[in-house]
């Protein structure tokens, strides 16, 4: 393998949507593709898992793009999908570069040598982190928000997960705890306070990195894959997010 991970014919590691009007909200979604890079093949993964949300987060790209298109804000999307490098997780993290990923196993990075884990940091990873961080640069003091978009599985390890929303939060539960109040007085959403996952320093990158070593208030969004695996659930849900956010930037204001 050459030193380098990336050839002529594959994409660049992320997408960037402009901001388009004066917005608050940096939007960033590190699960949005599944593309491989040439020089990795399909890393001995059968073609049927590449539609499965072990390869990428399932609905959530479409979503992050209408939320662009209805409040013209900034969206940074990853490419790649996270069987090649989990970009939430933080460089040399031990689940990084996946050997086995709910109950399937990535054949292709089990035998990777540590030079591939590095190409792989160097040319996907870091690229994708520095370009949020010169937008975050680029505003200044603008009031920000830093908005992580994900979507979750219905079923993980053979038990079902109600929720159809999680709010997941940190040190800094400004905008969660707001967030989690509105979502609340839907009452037939199951809304789910650091569920279905905990956001830690360790278990989660992009939004430690970017905005609590920052003071940045955020926003982790976790939304069901089977609600918005179509069209109409994910025009639902863009809708809904789009209605809300700046509703908690308001609130956000006034505290």
């Amino acid at each position: 393998m050459s030193n380098t991970l990336l050839s002529s014919i594959d994409p660049a590691p992320y997408l960037m949507f402009p901001e388009r009007k004066p917005s608050p909200f940096v939007l960033v979604s590190d699960h949005a593709g599944r593309k491989v890079p040439e020089k990795l093949g399909d890393l001995g993964v059968g073609k049927e898992d590449w539609d499965r949300h072990i390869a990428w987060d399932i609905g959530i790209g479409e979503v992050g793009q209408l939320l662009h298109k209805a409040l013209g804000s900034v969206l940074i999307e990853q490419v790649y999908s996270r069987l090649v490098i989990d970009c939430n997780r933080a460089p040399g993290h031990k689940t990084s570069i996946p050997h086995v990923s709910d109950e399937t196993a990535v054949p292709g990075n089990i035998h990777a040598p540590e030079t591939c884990r590095q190409m792989r940091e160097k040319e996907i990873l870091h690229p994708y982190h520095d370009v949020i961080e010169e937008v975050l640069s680029q505003r200044g003091q603008k009031p920000t928000a830093l908005i992580a978009l994900h979507s979750f599985t219905p079923q993980f390890g053979g038990k079902k997960r109600p929720w159809d929303i999680g709010i997941l939060h940190n040190r800094d539960k400004r905008m969660s705890q707001i967030m989690l109040n509105l979502l609340r007085e839907d009452p037939e959403l199951c809304v789910g306070d650091n569920e279905p996952y905990v956001l830690t320093d360790t278990s989660d990158y992009t939004v430690p990195y970017h905005a609590e070593t920052k003071g940045l208030p955020y926003l982790e969004i976790e939304i069901r894959q089977d609600l918005i695996g179509d069209k109409a659930g994910q025009h639902l849900w863009a809708e809904r997010l789009a209605y809300l956010l700046p509703m908690v930037w308001e609130r956000m204001a006034h505290d």
